[in-house]
Parts: C-alpha cells; structure tokens; sequence
C-alpha cells in the first residue's frame, strides 16, 4: 500500500469514532504543515527570530509604522 494512505489511514484510526469529515481534514492539513516545516528546517530554508525581526523592523519603517 502507498505509504501516504497508509499514513492517512493511520491517522483517521486514531481519531475518535465520533469525529466529523472537518476534524479529519483539520488533521490531515496539521499533519501536512509540520511535515513541511521539518522539510524546510532540514533543507535550512529556516530563519532565526532575529533576522525575522530585524525584517520587520525594516519594512516597518520602510512603511512610515512603528513595531512596539
């Protein structure tokens, strides 16, 4: 069997038996995000919280605003 249904079916398995179609979805997109964001951290596609508000505080005053 394909490893993402497998996956999938694994995880509907551990929901509830009174879970609704929204809850399985809400799942399947938390699951796909955090997947993502290790890809993106093990390909080093991450930022540090420094250089994000560094960014910000550049753009904020690029655009006359005021981060507090």
């Amino acid at each position: 069997m394909n490893p993402v249904k497998e996956a999938v079916i694994r995880l509907i398995e551990s929901l509830p038996d009174d879970c609704t179609v929204e809850d399985i979805q809400h799942h399947l997109y938390v699951r796909e995000k955090v997947l993502a964001g290790s890809r993106a951290i093990d390909e080093g596609r991450v930022q540090s919280h420094e250089e994000v508000g560094r960014k910000l505080d550049e753009w904020a005053a690029l655009h006359g605003l005021i981060r507090s």
